[in-house]
């Protein structure tokens, strides 16, 4: 049975309470009011709210929609919402929509803790980075808060690792984490970011960043598809000052807390390739910026290119990305660029979203470790063909004197045939035999 919001509906602190149905998800009951800093248990989300101002009547409208929409597992609506103004809103709603849009794990064995696991090769980088981390959000709190934060942050990040020891960090994956650490808490981030490790940002790792690039690839497509006069203005450039931004879902780049929680609504409830899309956006929307610059000054091209517009109109941008990607669908991009992307990259086993949320870790791991080999024999092909055209650099002349032996060879012999002895038969003779011992000494057949 639905209920219908009240006209004036009632609130606890300055935040509105949504009367849920009967049957809608439950919310903690202390949702509207966070726990102080000082009280704050290690493991707990950062808070229910990011925002100090209450919801507007709006927006807990909104929220209503989007807690009908968990009740009803309407992944559909989930992703429709996702896309408008102010995404999920607030953290507690987050809470319920993440999990659906990426889809619930069976519970890992707990049999064997994960701190008995034999330790992942990438650990010491994993400290180095944590120590860097919450550099701009959360915001008032202490030291000690901070480094309570980073202790869970390195377990969280330990323990996927050590769980599936086939994944390979990346510097710029703990940016990723602590969002989700701050948002769902320690507990409920561990089974969502294995999840958007195997199934989402798989691709990131891999042992090679040969699948990383096949990502950036695809941007001078979809700027050629919009725009071809701002792609060869920028042809000069390589994609790479994407990096960064795409790496990390964003989480690197921007610094708000509220503004990296809103754009992973969005990211979380679209396919792998939209970052792309938003990263291209960007770049469209700063056109008049970049043609102002030269086409042969690439590195100031580039310095543009490598950082965010600021301020960053995440609303604008969320609506433009998605019109891009709607008038210019990976499958329709130039170049062939998607035809050359492997069919065991995230950008095309996340084109469903539905049967992303199906998939298991298991799954994951096994179009993990198929796309590791098949860019192992990508990388096989290449060395063979490089050396092969060393070889055949290298014995280019050896070549050429082979096919004049032959044919002095021949020659000679119809001389032979025909009874034409003398003078021109012993010298074609005496040259042949020359030619084929230095073509002999050449290749190793014989000692000079």
């Amino acid at each position: 049975m639905n209920s219908t919001p009240t006209t004036n509906p009632p609130s606890v602190d300055g935040h509105i309470i949504v009367e849920p149905d009967d049957d809608m998800p439950e919310i903690d009951s202390d949702v509207t009011s966070p726990p102080s800093l000082e009280d704050e248990k290690s493991g707990e989300p950062l808070s229910s709210s990011w925002r100090e101002e209450p919801l507007t009547s709006d927006e807990a409208s909104k929220v209503t929609q989007i807690l009908r929409a968990c009740r009803d597992q309407d992944r559909n609506q989930l992703i429709a919402l996702a896309a408008t103004e102010g995404g999920f809103v607030e953290d507690h709603v987050r809470r319920l929509a993440w999990p659906i849009l990426l889809g619930r794990s069976e519970k890992h064995d707990n049999s064997e803790k994960w701190e008995d696991l034999p330790a992942h090769h990438d650990e010491a980088q994993v400290k180095l980075d944590v120590h860097r981390a919450f550099v701009h959000y959360p915001t008032g709190e202490s030291n000690k808060q901070i480094e309570g934060r980073k202790e869970e942050l390195s377990s969280l990040i330990t323990q996927i690792l050590r769980q599936h020891p086939c994944l390979c960090y990346f510097q710029g994956y703990h940016d990723i984490a602590q969002v989700l650490l701050l948002v769902l808490g320690a507990e409920e981030a561990a089974s969502l970011l294995a999840r958007l490790s195997l199934l989402r940002i798989r691709d990131f790792m891999l042992p090679t960043i040969a699948a990383t690039n096949s990502h950036l690839q695809l941007l001078p497509a979809i700027l050629y598809a919009a725009d071809p006069v701002l792609c060869r203005h920028l042809s000069g450039t390589q994609p790479f000052f994407a990096l960064a931004a795409t790496l990390t879902l964003y989480a690197h780049d921007i610094e708000e807390y509220g503004g990296i929680a809103r754009l992973f609504d969005f990211l979380l409830a679209r396919e792998a390739v939209m970052s792309v899309y938003v990263y291209a956006t960007i770049i469209m929307t700063r056109k008049s910026e970049l043609l102002e610059l030269g086409a042969d000054e690439p590195e100031m091209l580039y310095a543009i290119l490598c950082k965010l517009p600021k301020p960053l109109d995440l609303e604008d941008l969320v609506s433009r990305a998605i019109s891009l990607f709607e008038d210019h669908r990976p499958e329709t991009l130039p170049f062939g660029a998607w035809r050359k992307v492997s069919s065991y990259s995230t950008l095309k086993t996340t084109r469903d979203s539905t049967a992303v949320a199906r998939q298991t870790l298991q799954e994951g791991e096994k179009l993990l470790k198929k796309h590791s080999e098949e860019i192992e024999r990508q990388v096989a092909r290449k060395k063979m063909l490089i050396r092969t055209r060393q070889l055949a650099h290298r014995y280019r002349h050896p070549a050429r004197a082979v096919s004049l032996a032959v044919f002095i060879g021949v020659l000679s012999l119809c001389l032979g045939r025909s009874g034409q002895t003398g003078g021109l038969h012993s010298i074609l003779g005496t040259a042949r035999q020359r030619f084929v011992d230095v073509i002999g000494y050449t290749l190793g057949f014989v000692q000079k």
